[in-house]
C-alpha cells in the first residue's frame, strides 16, 4: 500500500558537542545550532536541503536571542522560512516536534528544522577566568512567534518556603517514593544507586556524554570530596547536569519531500503519535508527590494510539533529570524500572550525558533516531517539564504508522483527577509528606525543605488534607531527617513555616 505523501518522517538528525578549554575561542549557542542544522541535512544524505525548509523552530534557551530561528535560517540560506521559539520546559522538544509533524500531516508544511542548544560549560569557564566572550545577538530583530509560553512551576507560598528549583523538588519526591515502597534509607539508597548506574553504563558508550567515567551504585550514592551530598538523598552524581556546550537538530519532512530529496529509506524514522498532559503546576495541588496522573494518561494514550503494548516497544528513553522522574514515569507506565532489561535511556540521562537545559530531549531524540536506524523497530520517548508537572510522549518507528500521525492532548482527562487545596497559612501539627535536606559546597547539611499534609480523616492524610511547606536550619532536626524516613510522621509548623519534629 503506497504511503500517504503527507506522512511526516524524520530524515536527518545531528548532535554537536564542544569541549573547548579556552572560553575565548568557544562557539556560541547560535553557532552550535547552525552547525547542527547543517549537519542534520548531511545526515539525511541531502546536503544543502536545510536551505529549503519552511520553518526553523528553536527550543527556548537561557540566552537573549530575540529570534534565533531567523538568525539560524539566515546562516543556512533559508531566508524564506518562518520561525518559532518555544518557552522553557523539558517537554519543549517533543511538543514542538509534534506540532511540526502535525502541520506536515495537515499539508501546511513540507519540511521543518528543529534546533536547540546551550553553552553553559564555556560561559561558566569564562566567568571563572573573567574572560569576555563573543555575543552574536541581533538586537534589530523583532521577537519570534512563540510556541507555548511561560512554565508554571510554583506558587509564591512554595517559593517563600524554599521550593525554588528542581534540585530541591525532585529529592522531596524521592523521599515520598521511598516511603510508598516501605523501604529503609539504606535499602532505598542501594536500589536507586543500581538504577542510576545503568544510566551511567549507557552514557559511557555515548560519545556526546558530558561524563563517561564508569560509576557503580556505591560510587554514585556515597558522598565523597568529588561527589558531595547536594540534596538528600541525592549526591552530585544523581543531579541534573547542565554544564555542557551542546546542540541538536532534527530535520522532519513529508514523505513526498523526502522522496524528492532522494533520502535513502534506511534513514527514515516516522513519528507515530504524540501525546501530552499536564498535572497542576503547583506541587501543593497534587494528590501525591510520588504519582502523576498526567504521565499515566498521556503514556497510556500514546501506546494505545500507536497500537502497542509497552512490552513490545524496542527502545525506551525516559526523561532522567533526577532518579525520581524515571521512577514515577515507570510506575505510571506499569514498568518495573528495577527489573527491566531494556535500557531506560538512549544517551545516559541528564546526570551523565548532560543536557542543554530545555533541549535535553532534543539530544535524546537525535540519539533515539540513531538507535532506531541501527536496530529497527519502535521507540518510546518521555519528556518532563517543571516540577514533574508537564508531560509529553512520542512513539517513533522505522516502519510507517498504521494510522495517520496524531497529536493527542489529555488535558480533559487530567482535569477529572482529584487535587488538593493548598494551605499556605496553616499552623499546627501536620504529617510529613516528603522532604529533603540541602547541603553546602562542603557537604554539610544546611536546611530542610518539608512538604506536609494538614490533618485529614485519617493519620496518613486523606483527600480532604491540604499540603503546606516548611523547613528548618536546626542541625539536630536536620540530622534526624537524614537518619531515617520521617515521611508519615507528625511535625509542627509555626506561622513562619519553621518545622519542628
Amino acid at each position: 500500500m503506497p504511503l500517504d505523501p503527507r506522512t511526516p518522517v524524520i530524515v536527518g538528525v545531528a548532535q554537536v558537542t564542544d569541549r573547548v578549554d579556552d572560553p575565548s575561542t568557544a562557539r556560541t549557542a547560535l553557532e552550535l545550532m547552525i552547525d547542527a542544522g547543517r549537519s542534520a541535512a548531511i545526515d539525511a544524505g541531502a546536503a544543502g536541503s536545510e536551505a529549503s525548509v519552511d520553518v526553523v523552530a528553536v527550543v527556548g534557551g537561557i540566552w537573549s536571542y530575540r529570534d534565533p530561528g531567523r538568525q539560524v535560517a539566515g546562516a543556512l540560506g533559508a531566508s524564506a522560512a518562518t520561525t518559532l521559539l518555544t518557552g522553557l520546559s523539558g517537554t519543549s522538544p517533543q511538543r514542538l516536534l509534534a506540532h511540526l509533524s502535525a502541520r506536515i500531516a495537515d499539508g501546511e508544511l513540507d519540511a521543518a528544522l528543529m534546533v536547540g542548544g546551550e553553552v553553559f560549560r564555556s560561559r561558566r569557564r569564562a566567568r571563572q577566568l573573567d574572560v569576555v566572550v563573543r555575543r552574536d545577538v541581533d538586537e534589530s530583530l523583532a521577537p519570534a512567534e512563540r510556541f507555548e509560553g511561560v512554565l508554571d512551576m510554583s506558587t509564591p507560598h512554595e517559593e517563600s518556603r524554599g521550593l525554588v528549583e528542581p534540585g530541591v523538588f525532585y529529592p522531596v519526591a524521592e523521599s515520598a517514593i521511598r516511603h510508598a515502597r516501605d523501604e529503609t534509607v539504606d535499602q532505598h539508597r542501594r536500589r536507586v544507586g543500581a538504577l542510576w548506574a545503568r544510566f551511567n553504563e549507557v552514557a559511557c558508550t555515548n560519545p556526546h556524554a558530558a561524563s563517561r567515567t564508569p560509576m557503580d551504585a556505591k560510587a554514585i550514592t556515597t558522598p565523597t570530596g568529588d561527589n558531595r551530598m547536594v540534596a538528600a538523598p541525592y549526591t552530585r552524581a544523581m543531579m541534573a547536569n547542565n554544564n555542557v556546550d551542546q546542540a541538536s537538530a532534527v530535520l522532519v519532512t513529508s514523505v513526498a519531500r523526502a522522496e524528492t530529496l532522494g533520502v535513502n529509506r534506511d534513514r527514515w524514522v516516522f513519528p507515530h503519535v504524540a501525546t501530552r498532559a499536564d498535572d497542576p503546576g503547583s506541587p501543593s495541588a497534587r494528590m501525591h508527590l510520588h504519582r502523576s496522573p498526567g504521565i499515566r494518561i498521556s503514556g497510556a494514550s500514546a501506546l494505545s494510539a500507536a497500537g502497542l503494548h509497552l512490552d513490545n516497544v524496542d527502545h525506551l528513553d525516559l526523561y532522567a533529570c533526577f532518579p525520581s522522574s524515571v521512577q514515577v514515569c515507570a510506575t505510571e507506565l506499569g514498568l518495573d524500572a528495577d527489573g527491566e532489561t531494556r535500557p531506560l535511556t538512549t544517551n545516559g540521562g541528564l546526570t551523565f550525558a548532560g543536557g542543554p537545559h530545555s533541549n535535553s530531549v532534543g539530544q535524546s531524540l537525535a540519539t533515539l533516531v540513531g538507535r532506531l536506524r541501527e536496530t529497527p523497530g519502535t521507540g518510546l520517548l518521555y519528556a518532563n517539564g517543571g516540577y514533574l508537572g508537564k508531560h509529553a510522549f512520542g512513539i517513533y518507528g522505522t516502519e510507517p504508522p498504521a494510522t495517520p500521525f496524531r497529536s493527542i492532548d489529555g488535558a480533559a482527562e487530567v482535569a477529572d483527577e482529584p487535587t488538593r487545596t493548598p494551605a499556605p497559612d496553616f499552623t499546627g501539627t501536620a504529617i510529613v509528606n516528603g522532604y529533603t535536606v540541602r547541603h553546602d559546597r562542603y557537604g554539610q547539611p544546611t536546611e530542610a525543605l518539608v512538604a506536609a499534609l494538614t490533618p485529614g480523616r485519617d493519620s496518613k492524610g486523606d483527600r480532604d488534607s491540604s499540603r503546606v511547606w516548611g523547613g528548618t536550619t536546626d542541625r539536630a532536626t536536620l540530622d534526624t531527617l537524614l537518619d531515617g524516613d520521617l515521611v508519615g510522621q507528625p511535625c509542627d509548623l509555626d506561622p513562619t513555616g519553621l518545622i519542628s519534629l
